[in-house]
């Protein structure tokens, strides 16, 4: 994991960082809806996992953060996602590193979610790499739209994933998906960019 400083004064996203961070700053969110009718059959929340990692991993946008004080892009993002207990009805926050070959990060994902199945912390793994983005899962509830409030400052860049219940249309699968993201570093634009790449992916994850 590499992390490369910005330069600032030299940056073309200068103006709209300055403006984005400090006289209008703000986050938005827009939830789409995915079509994963291919992944009949496939583990849902792993393949989702790695789609969007995939995606993230294509658009500096999504991997412009903020280090030490020093604002930069990483160059490799990890997914650090959520399990739920259902003997507690609580939840804990876990990562698995990204591997470039879907099978190969499945293998990894299902021994952290063994791992992580046998504590009930919330954190089991400890603390997780500073490369990594969050990811959430609802799939009691479809929905239309999705908002986290951060308070942070307003400082916190990368973005934050979260997936409902899907639902049959017309025979096919579609996901609400939620995107989560800091107007200082990505526009609509980037955010429409995100979403036919993550389309694209999870057609060829499934050989369509």
């Amino acid at each position: 994991m590499n992390f490369t400083a910005i330069e600032l004064e030299q940056w073309k996203r200068k103006e709209h960082f300055y403006h984005f961070m400090n006289e209008a700053t703000c986050s938005y969110s827009a939830t789409v809806n995915l079509d994963i009718t291919g992944i009949k059959g496939q583990q849902l929340y792993p393949a989702m996992l790695w789609v969007l990692t995939r995606a993230v991993n294509q658009m500096p946008e999504f991997r412009t953060a903020y280090r030490d004080g020093v604002l930069g892009i990483y160059d490799t993002m990890n997914p650090s996602y959520t399990i739920f207990h259902p003997e507690k009805k609580t939840f804990s926050s876990i990562w698995s590193e990204y591997k470039n070959d879907y099978e190969n990060f499945l293998h990894t994902y299902l021994e952290d979610i063994k791992f992580a199945a046998q504590s009930m912390q919330y954190c089991p793994k400890g603390p997780r790499p500073e490369n990594c983005f969050d990811v959430s899962m609802v799939p009691w509830l479809n929905f239309t739209a999705f908002h986290l409030n951060v308070y942070n400052g307003g400082s916190y860049l990368l973005p934050i994933f979260t997936m409902g219940k899907y639902e049959e249309q017309n025979g096919r699968r579609l996901l609400p998906l939620s995107i989560q993201v800091h107007h200082a570093v990505c526009d609509g634009y980037h955010v429409g960019l995100f979403v036919d790449i993550v389309q694209k992916e999870i057609n060829q994850l499934m050989g369509g």
